[in-house]
């Protein structure tokens, strides 16, 4: 299970550093629109070459039920990026990055411990340790006024509850299956990022940021495909391990975002960023004892 929740964590901290490269210098409307179809003609192309007898559990249909999961998945995980985007935009991103991860993982923490996870003493304190790092990793300097900060709250919690949405909803969806219920995913959440990119470009007067050239379309598709691997290694994590653990380390997504943009951009890392990543790591090795 850590491994595919590790796997799942750099995955989609490469696919936001792509995305986010990408949102830069285009509308990040449009890098949604192209990232999410991306990501389901992977998966399409990884179920036809797997095939539905060889594959066994790995490309079964899993159901209708499943199927219902998978959907409200892929509406849940666009309707989260295009909240993530929209606060990187207006608000603060000191605000809106650690709080959406926050709570894209108590949320399902919550859940797991209704239903009854009860992990031993380690586990429970490198979980909190994670928790810890999240925020701090995902911290960025600068100051904004009040206003830009309570938007900043409100996009926020509307990101991570989205995505804490996500990762519950997708859990349900592969109890039996993998592969189908994440191109199911990606298909919803390609047509509701297709509609919001048609929202916007209906109700958005002048020519707003540069149209996305071959450079840019090339990342936003890269982003797309490593986040849809990121979505098999997460269904994955669920099924061989506790639920809110396997959450709790995907979670960390937000440092390989960090080093890829100290070691890419060249971007300064700061000490607390630091420090966050040293407790990412003691809060894995926790997990695994």
């Amino acid at each position: 299970m850590l491994i595919f929740a590790l796997a799942a964590a750099v995955l989609y901290g490469t696919a936001d550093f792509c995305g986010g490269v990408a949102a830069r210098r285009a509308s990040p409307f449009a890098v949604i629109a192209l990232t999410m179809p991306a990501g389901a003609f992977v998966v399409l192309a990884v179920v036809a070459a797997v095939g539905l007898t060889r594959g066994g559990a790995l490309t079964a249909f899993g159901g209708w039920d499943c199927a219902g999961w998978a959907a409200a998945g892929g509406a849940a995980g666009a309707l989260g990026l295009i909240a993530f985007y929209a606060g990187f935009a207006s608000a603060p991103m000191s605000v809106v990055a650690p709080l959406s991860a926050l709570v894209s993982t108590v949320l399902p923490i919550g859940v797991a411990m209704a239903d009854g996870e009860r992990p031993g003493a380690p586990v429970i304190v490198g979980a909190l340790i994670c928790l810890a790092a999240i925020v701090l990793v995902s911290a960025e300097p600068g100051a904004a006024r009040s206003a830009h900060k309570l938007l900043g709250l409100g996009y926020g919690i509307a990101a991570g509850a989205a995505f804490g949405l996500f990762f519950l909803f997708l859990k349900n969806a592969g109890h039996s299956a993998v592969l189908w219920p994440v191109a199911v995913q990606r298909l919803v959440g390609s047509a509701v990022a297709l509609s919001a990119f048609a929202l916007w470009r209906g109700a958005t007067a002048g020519p707003g940021r540069p149209a996305i050239n071959r450079q840019l379309l090339r990342i936003a598709l890269i982003s797309g495909a490593l986040d849809s691997t990121a979505n098999v290694c997460y269904v994955l994590a669920t099924r061989m391990g506790m639920f809110g653990l396997a959450v709790v380390i995907t979670s960390l997504y937000p440092g390989a975002t960090v080093l890829l943009a100290r070691f890419v951009l060249r971007e300064r890392m700061r000490t607390i960023q630091q420090v966050g990543l040293v407790l990412a790591a003691a809060g894995v090795v926790l997990v695994s004892i």
